[in-house]
Order: C-alpha cells, then sequence, then structure tokens
C-alpha cells in the first residue's frame, strides 16, 4: 500500500535544467553585483570608466542604491565613511589605471582607520596581464603592486568563475577584525562576457572571530588587580569594536582613569570622573601615563600622535590589546594580547578584581587643571569659543568629519565627541581633502541625520566638485569651511621651524558664490554667529554651505 507521504515528486531533469539555467544577458558584472547582493550589500559607491561599465550595467539594473561621486578619492573617502557607520563593507567601484591609482589616498586612510572598504576595479583584458606592454587603455604592468602595500588582501579574478569566490574572500578579509580595505581586481572581458553561471545565491562569508589567548588576558587581569596606579589608554580599535561599554565597566571596576586617542574618540564619557579626555599630546598627560605602574593599552599601537611624538616612556608594565598584528608590541615592549577589543575586555570582565581608589578622580581632576591652565596661558580663548560653539549646534546623534586642518587638530583633543563613532577624521594617514566627501557617505549610511564636515579652504578645494554631487543626491551635509587664506597648520609648521613659509599661501575662490552655483545654500558666518548659523544649516534638509574666515592658532606642543 502507498501512502500520500511516500509519494516524493522528483523534478525531471528537464525541469532542473530549465531551474539552473541563467536568464539571458547575464554578465560577469551581475555575477558581482549578484555576490554583493548575496553578502547584504545594499548600497555600493563609484565612478565609471570604460572597462569598468559591465559591472555599472549591471548595478543599474540591479536594486542596490548607487552612490557616484566626481573623484575616485573623494568616493574612496565616502565609502569609508560609510564603512566606518555603519561597519559593513562598503563597495567601491573602480575602472582601471588612472581610476584606480586616483583611489589610493582614500584606501590609505581606510586602512590607517581600520575601514572596511570593498575594492572592486576593473583590469585590461586577460590577453593583456603578465607585465607585457600590449598598449590597451589604462595598462599598468603591474596594477596589483601599486595597492598591495596599502589594502589587507588582494584578490584576483581571470575567469567569471572565479567572480563570487574572489568578492565572497574579499568580503570576509574586510571584516575580519581589524577591519580595512581589500581589493578584488577583474578584467574588462570577464566582466563584459556573457555568463553561463547561474545566477549566485547563498553567499557566505562570515568573518572569524578573534578572541584573546586565556592564558594572557589571566595574566593580564592578576597584574591589573594588583595595581597601585592602572591607567587606560582607549584607542579606535574600541570603537571600531563597538566596545565602549565594556570599557566603561572595566574602568570602574578597576577605578581606572581612561585617556582616548584620538581615534578612540568617544569611546570613554568625556565628563566621566575617570576620563583624561583626549589630551594624548599633553606633557602632563604624558607624564600620567608614564607613572602608571600597569598601563592598559586597548585597541592603540600608541604610535605618533598617542605617544606624544613618541616622546612617551613607560616606567611600569603594559598590557597591549590589538587586532592588528602588526601594532602589536611595535613601539613598546608589552604583554600582547592580539585580539579584538570587544573579546578581549569581556575576558578581563570575567577575570580580573574589584578594586578600589577613591584618589583616582582627584588625580584625574589634577591632571586636567594642568591642562587646562597651561592652554589658558597662551591666549587661545578665541580658537577654544570656535569648538564649544560647533560643540553646542551639533546634535549628539550627529555625526563629524574633519580635515587636516588647525580646527580639527584642536578638535583631536578638545572636542567631546559625547557617542563613539561620532567623530571622524583623516588623521590616519594625515591626507587633505577627507571632511566633505567622507561626510557625504555618512549621510548615505544615515538618512535623515545632519552631518557635519569641517574643512580648511585649502582641503576644501580638493572636494568642491562633490558640491555636485551632494546637490544630486540631496545629502544632510552641512559644510564648515575656515577660511584663513592657505594651509593654515602648515603656515605654523614651517614659520616656527625655519622662519618663513613656502607655498602655503592660497587665492581661493568665494566659497559662497560657489556653493550657490552649485544650487547648494550658503552662508559667511562670524564667529558670534556661528552657533545659530550651523543650527540653521543642520536643521535644513539637503547640503549646505557655512564659510567663515578666520586666521586660528595651534596651541604649543609638549614634547620639543
Amino acid at each position: 500500500m502507498t501512502h500520500d507521504h511516500d509519494l516524493v515528486l522528483r523534478p525531471t531533469a528537464a525541469q532542473t535544467a530549465a531551474a539552473l539555467a541563467p536568464p539571458p544577458g547575464r554578465t560577469g558584472g551581475d555575477l558581482v553585483v549578484e555576490t554583493l547582493r548575496g553578502l547584504g550589500a545594499t548600497t555600493v559607491f563609484g565612478l565609471p570608466g570604460q572597462h569598468a561599465l559591465a559591472m555599472f550595467d549591471a548595478v543599474r539594473r540591479s536594486d542596490l542604491r548607487f552612490v557616484g561621486l566626481r573623484v575616485e578619492n573623494n568616493t574612496g573617502f565616502a565609502a569609508d565613511a560609510y564603512g566606518r557607520i555603519t561597519g559593513e563593507a562598503a563597495p567601491l567601484l573602480l575602472s582601471t589605471g588612472p581610476g584606480a591609482l586616483t583611489s589610493l589616498a582614500a584606501l590609505q586612510e581606510a586602512a590607517a582607520a581600520s575601514a572596511p572598504v570593498l575594492a572592486i576595479s576593473s583590469q585590461i583584458p586577460v590577453a593583456g596581464l603578465g607585465g607585457g606592454r600590449h598598449g590597451y587603455l589604462h595598462e599598468l604592468k603591474d596594477q596589483q603592486a601599486s595597492v598591495r602595500d596599502i589594502v589587507k588582501s588582494v584578490h584576483t579574478v581571470r575567469a567569471a568563475s572565479q567572480i563570487p569566490s574572489a568578492v565572497a574572500a574579499a568580503w570576509e578579509s574586510a571584516l575580519t577584525a581589524p577591519h580595512g580595505p581589500v581589493w578584488v581586481e577583474i578584467p574588462e572581458d570577464v566582466l563584459r562576457a556573457e555568463t553561463l553561471l547561474p545566477q549566485v545565491t547563498g553567499v557566505d562569508a562570515t568573518p572569524p572571530e578573534l578572541p584573546p589567548r586565556p592564558e594572557l588576558t589571566a595574566l593580564a587581569a592578576h597584574l591589573l588587580t594588583g595595581a597601585e596606579r592602572p591607567v587606560i589608554v582607549a584607542g579606535g580599535g574600541v570603537v571600531r569594536a563597538d566596545a565602549a561599554g565594556k570599557l566603561k565597566q572595566l574602568a570602574e571596576r578597576l577605578d581606572a582613569p581612561v585617556v582616548t586617542t584620538y581615534g578612540g574618540k568617544g569611546a570613554f564619557s568625556w565628563t566621566h570622573p575617570l576620563s583624561l579626555q583626549s589630551w594624548v599630546e599633553d606633557r602632563h598627560v604624558t607624564d600620567f601615563l608614564e607613572d602608571a605602574d600597569v598601563l592598559l593599552v586597548v585597541g592603540s599601537g600608541l604610535g605618533e600622535l598617542s605617544s606624544n611624538y613618541h616622546t612617551f616612556a613607560p616606567r611600569g608594565r603594559i598590557v597591549q590589546i590589538e587586532a592588528d598584528l602588526g601594532k602589536l608590541e611595535s613601539n613598546h615592549p608589552a604583554l600582547g594580547i592580539h585580539a579584538d577589543a570587544r573579546l578581549a575586555l569581556q575576558a578581563l570582565l570575567e577575570t580580573v578584581g574589584p578594586r578600589e581608589d577613591t584618589d583616582a578622580p582627584n588625580r584625574v581632576r589634577e591632571v586636567l587643571t594642568k591642562v587646562r591652565t597651561r592652554i589658558d596661558a597662551q591666549d587661545l580663548g578665541a580658537e577654544q569659543e570656535l569648538l564649544a560653539s560647533i560643540r553646542a549646534a551639533l546634535p549628539d546623534r550627529s555625526p563629524s568629519f574633519w580635515d587636516m586642518t588647525i580646527l580639527a587638530y584642536w578638535a583631536w583633543a578638545g572636542f567631546d565627541a559625547r557617542r563613539p563613532n561620532t567623530m571622524h577624521s583623516a588623521q590616519g594617514a594625515g591626507g587633505l581633502g577627507y571632511a566633505f566627501p567622507a561626510a557625504l557617505g555618512a549621510a548615505v549610511a544615515e538618512p535623515g541625520t545632519p552631518v557635519l564636515a569641517v574643512s580648511g579652504d585649502g582641503g576644501a578645494m580638493y572636494g568642491v566638485a562633490e558640491l555636485a554631487a551632494a546637490r544630486q543626491y540631496g545629502l544632510d551635509v552641512t559644510w564648515l569651511i575656515v577660511d584663513d587664506g592657505g594651509y593654515g597648520i602648515l603656515r605654523e609648521y614651517m614659520t616656527d621651524a625655519f622662519g618663513e613659509t613656502a607655498g602655503t599661501e592660497l587665492t581661493r575662490p568665494d566659497f559662497v558664490a560657489l556653493a550657490e552655483s552649485f544650487g547648494v545654500p550658503a552662508v559667511r558666518t562670524t564667529p558670534a554667529t556661528l552657533t545659530a548659523d550651523l543650527r540653521k544649516a543642520l536643521a535644513a534638509p539637503g547640503p549646505s554651505v557655512v564659510v567663515l574666515p578666520a586666521v586660528l592658532r595651534m596651541f604649543a606642543p609638549t614634547h620639543q
């Protein structure tokens, strides 16, 4: 007797073949798009080029959101910010040769800041690969050689069947701690050729976790529990790992003061009684760190800025938690723990014993008072008032992006980010032009949230073309341009070092008129009206520009 549940209707061979047969007209570009969709991407950044047109055509026929800026480097900055804000890999579509090369400064910043950017570049046809000089448009002897020293990993495709695996592997690499930019390279003819491969489904690229070794966290917990003067340095790795909450728990359990690096801004509350804020370039803070008998460094390599230009000379024991193996003990001997900051802090919370130090807040206040006294003695009230005006105008939830300009140098140390992952700058690689295009990427990531970009007039000239992109996509970005007539910070550096300047003074446009020519509202402001003008601009939908004519000064360094 046959029961209903014994009847299995199996597809015929013809039905199976029909199901697997791909829709007509699909190309290698479609395989790229299908893989990205399968991985969870919803948005791609890019700039079309002749060799990459098949990718862009596939994007056009998909439901991916395309955001196109006007310069590849700016497009890379936008993808960088999207990756920082969302924690997702940001696809960046590029063309061969000049297009690919123009993105490199942005990829360097993404690498320095651990921003997950998935760069997918076209290449000359397969027949031209290998280093010969065939005369193809955009030809380079070895395009990969130009990026290999910058990105985390390079993934090469030479046939359509390799596309899904290469893109998935790159995605996983970008999101494996530490996050960072990766590179996929696909020849033009592979992108253009029709493919008979089935549609890409079920892509899995789950990044592996990076847990700490238990014997190392056990020793670290023992050192911290028994310390007399423990101090914590929190870097960008805490922000990237979304570990601010665990940092706060550990600091309070240990009664340990916390200083954040510039990349770690917002990882620890500015107003917490244990907060040394971000004055890592101040000698009083450097002395305090040197006096710690156990210094816990989380998510920082103690690089140039975080070590007060390598003048930091610790006398105690260092415990360093770092996901980037290259940064581990690169500047100071330490108990090195190669791990994701969140997982390592959790392990310490599970093993560290409580300690009580009622005097710690007093020692923190004493250091901050010394810092404030030093700054106040330099007659720099105007610069501090500008930071206060920006802070008063900027909603707490709004991210801000700062270019390499004097006001940004002030903000690194003296601006209260208030929340993790809301203050970003190009201090990782130090290139000009980051703020405005990055702010556009953040606005794409968080529609409806006003975003602030801060540039000097020199840095602003790198991004003026993106006023068109801001207008085209209606992005809620307010661009504050501090117009001091040149490269202000370089003017100070050269004057201090050589007595005169060279190449720092600039002819610049009327930024208000220039913005208005793009259809972007603009206003010229003053220090007295800055808060009101910024509030109005940030509250209005779409892009806006606020221009502040002002010559600012930096606070005196303490490392010389």
